[in-house]
């Protein structure tokens, strides 16, 4: 099917550097042209209930991140919070772009909603574009908004930019054959993606009891157990220790005084890491200054979302979110870090960071560190904390492997459906021949934008959501 894909007849100059040459029959045209109108959004005031958790939906840049299909947001408004800010309704079927903290990421108004100010809503002027060619068509654009964006806090598209970019256009039945080509190749790839990652979750839940056993019973499968006194832990190795965090750990509250150390992210998928790691774009404060120090071998646990295990041990001195919980192994602690960032990252810690953590939903959620500090934590001799990190090392191995090669597949399947659609919707390829052989029962527009896997540059470290959240606090 897409092998036999070839260019159109002709082409001309379409005077855009970025466009190059487009089909000679579309139309360049500027945004603002293919759309009615250009709304931006704002935010009730937070201290007004009234305004809050009514039945309005309140899109915000992580919503955009979630989903390609916005039908619901984290938190909604009622109507006199819609009335009392200049943010207003826009119909379904308008696409939503966020102007900042990233620019450009875009999805579909699958109902009447608003906006905060950092999305604009786009209302498709439908004599002119469709709205599906229209999520394709600017979901390739994303690197000539993220251009126009200017800013020092964090980059932003004003609305005037925003408009002035410019989109070469099919006639609207030829983009209805693009869309039609698209969604069919892009559900293929989606379900390859999908398979993939079903198959890591397998092989990750795996490596997880095979991680637990190992850190909550030993290697011994003969060794005699104990009740731990905790219901939840169960019985463990007669000869370990139970102990409350406060007996290996204190928390400590340490702040920059020139915030120049290295930013770290603090996430349930890579624990503590460099933030210059991430390829995130996202809001940062105008200086680091008064944020907390962490430093090599402490524990950090990104308060707001523990109950999901965004935690780790730092290998390195950095700078964290004031709001996050540092804590520092006290001098006689047996605990090897390493040991501590399986243990902590264990089934049953997870499900007991929910329970302690305190909160009306699940994104408002805080383990704070009184009620961490009371968890008990499970310690064997050192030498076994030793022998079972070498053991699952060995015993982790095969899995790790075909792990990083289900991903690494992934990756380039990623690539290649970005490539197959921007060389589409900007004229490369022809496929209105093929479009017009595809069989109905095929066009599946299911998994065309909602996305069946999570990003992993969006909005698999959750830490960045909450990083950007508490620093505007």
């Amino acid at each position: 099917m897409i092998a036999g894909l070839k260019p159109y007849p002709e082409y001309k100059d379409s005077g855009v550097e970025w466009l190059g040459d487009v089909p000679e029959h579309w139309e360049v045209l500027r945004l603002k042209t293919a759309f009615q109108n250009i709304v931006g959004g704002s935010t009730p005031s937070s201290s007004e209930t009234e305004y809050w958790d009514g039945d309005i939906v309140w899109i915000t840049p992580v919503d955009v991140s979630k989903t390609k299909r916005l039908n619901d947001s984290l938190r909604c408004i009622t109507q006199k919070g819609l009335k009392s800010c200049s943010s207003e309704l826009v119909p379904q079927g308008s696409l939503i772009i966020t102007s900042r903290a990233p620019v450009g990421n875009v999805a579909i108004a699958e109902r009447e909603l608003c906006t905060n100010q950092g999305c604009k809503a786009l209302i498709p002027d439908f004599n002119k574009i469709n709205t599906t060619f229209a999520f394709y068509l600017l979901g390739i654009t994303k690197s000539e908004f993220q251009s126009l964006a200017t800013g020092t806090t964090f980059t932003e598209i004003s609305t005037t930019k925003l408009g002035a970019v410019p989109l070469a256009l099919p006639p609207l039945p030829e983009q209805t054959a693009i869309v039609r080509f698209l969604d069919y190749a892009d559900n293929r790839i989606r379900r390859s993606i999908h398979a993939k990652q079903k198959l890591i979750t397998l092989l990750e839940e795996e490596k997880q009891a095979i991680i637990h056993n190992a850190v909550t019973r030993g290697l011994d499968p003969d060794v005699h157990l104990k009740p731990s006194g905790v219901e939840w832990l169960g019985d463990v190795p007669e000869h370990w220790e139970v102990k409350p965090a406060k007996f290996f750990f204190r928390e400590v509250d340490e702040r920059s005084t020139t915030g120049t150390e290295e930013l770290l992210s603090v996430s349930h998928i890579t624990g503590v890491t460099p933030r210059s790691q991430k390829n995130i774009t996202m809001f940062m404060a105008e200086s680091n200054v008064g944020h907390k120090l962490c430093r090599s071998g402490d524990l950090v646990i990104n308060t707001m979302w523990a109950w999901m295990a965004a935690l780790g041990v730092s290998k390195q001195v950095g700078l964290v979110s004031p709001s996050y919980g540092v804590y520092r192994p006290l001098k006689n602690s047996q605990l090897l870090s390493d040991y501590v960032d399986l243990l902590l990252r264990s089934a049953p810690y997870r499900a007991e960071y929910l329970c302690r953590s305190t909160g009306i939903r699940s994104s408002r959620l805080r383990l704070y560190p009184d009620q961490f500090l009371r968890i008990k934590l499970i310690c064997p001799p050192v030498d076994e904390q030793n022998a079972i990190l070498q053991s699952l090392k060995k015993g982790t191995f095969e899995n790790e492997n075909i792990i990083a090669t289900m991903k690494q597949e992934i990756t380039l399947l990623r690539e290649y459906r970005t490539r197959l659609i921007a060389d589409v919707v900007t004229g490369k390829l022809d496929v209105r021949e093929v479009a017009a052989r595809l069989p109905d029962e095929d066009s599946d527009e299911g998994l065309l934008i909602d996305d069946v896997e999570i990003p992993e540059n969006e909005m698999a470290d959750i830490d960045e959501c909450d990083w950007n959240e508490e620093v505007r606090e």
